[in-house]
């Protein structure tokens, strides 16, 4: 089969599409036939050795964590899915595999969804839907009417973070580029800012929850516009926290940890009609290195997507 692998750490460059065996079944692995896989920026720091002290790659590593796909086959352990179910699944970061034509990943991170849901639609929750679901209800715990921004709103995660956010019951806020306004008000948001024209620190005050998928100076920036006792969501990279409890701020940085329980909700918003799954450019598995190189540059309209 074909995979997308680095043989060391280094550059979007170094990926190679090798051919190699199929993946081996454990007793409790599931093996999917890979229909979509999702790209995140998590992809680019392992291939980069930025996170190697938390996920060791051993090499040569498959890439990828986030897929959909058509189960194959199973081990004799699992009772939960059968071949020809279709599942979304997010393997263990160091563990990877999801950019090939068939992975092997553990039942306990395989989830079924409905046969009535395209599978392509579905390959952006496993990591995306479920850092917003994470950030909001588990770390933010935020609670109905409180007012939420959310940087990047027409991104990955916040596309899914101001669909949640308002489904809560909150007064959402979104940051966004002028050509994205329309899409994250059609999610939810009852504000957008553009953030190339306009100053969210200038427009805001007294916020209870930010949600920053962005880090560096927007993150910093925020900090003035939440309530003392409000709450400081980050993902995009560890930051110091000593600042914000200064001024009486909840600040963390939140690594988003697999959880099919979770995974699970959310795909049953999606079935419900409930949530939708913003799709942004899709690649063919053999174009991964461009479609890598093209999410490292930012801006990212919802989820791009890898086709085997």
């Amino acid at each position: 089969m074909k995979a997308a692998r680095i043989h060391a750490y280094g550059a979007i460059d170094d990926i190679r599409i090798d051919d190699v065996p199929e993946p081996v079944v454990g007793l409790d692995d599931v093996l999917i036939r890979v229909e979509a896989a999702a790209a995140n920026p998590m992809d680019n720091k392992l291939i980069a050795g930025y996170l190697k002290d938390f996920f060791p790659l051993a090499f040569p590593h498959v890439l990828g964590t986030d897929l959909t796909g058509t189960v194959v086959a199973t081990g004799r352990m699992v009772a939960t899915v059968k071949p020809g179910d279709r599942v979304i699944a997010r393997t263990e970061p160091a563990a990877g595999g999801a950019f090939a034509e068939l992975a092997a990943v553990p039942a306990r991170l395989v989830v079924p969804v409905s046969p009535a849901l395209p599978l392509k639609s579905l390959a952006g929750l496993p990591t995306a839907a479920a850092s917003a679901w994470q950030a909001l209800f588990e770390a933010a715990t935020v609670q109905p009417g409180q007012s939420v921004l959310v940087h990047a709103g027409a991104g990955g995660v916040g596309s899914f973070a101001v669909q949640f956010a308002r489904r809560a019951g909150a007064h959402v806020t979104a940051t966004a580029s002028a050509a994205n306004l329309d899409l994250v008000g059609s999610l939810g948001a009852e504000a957008v800012i553009d953030y190339r024209s306009q100053d969210f620190a200038a427009l805001l005050t007294s916020v209870d929850v930010v949600i920053d998928t962005v880090g560096g100076e927007t993150l910093q920036r925020s900090l003035g516009i939440i309530r003392r006792g409000g709450k400081l969501v980050g993902l995009s990279a560890p930051f110091d926290t000593e600042g914000a409890k200064a001024r009486g701020i909840d600040a963390q940085f939140l690594f988003h940890q697999s959880d099919a329980g979770r995974l699970a909700a959310v795909a049953a918003l999606v079935t419900d009609g409930h949530l939708q799954s913003v799709i942004g450019r899709e690649f063919a598995l053999a174009d991964t290195a461009e479609a890598l190189r093209a999410l490292s540059k930012g801006g990212s309209r919802g989820k791009t997507l890898l086709m085997p």
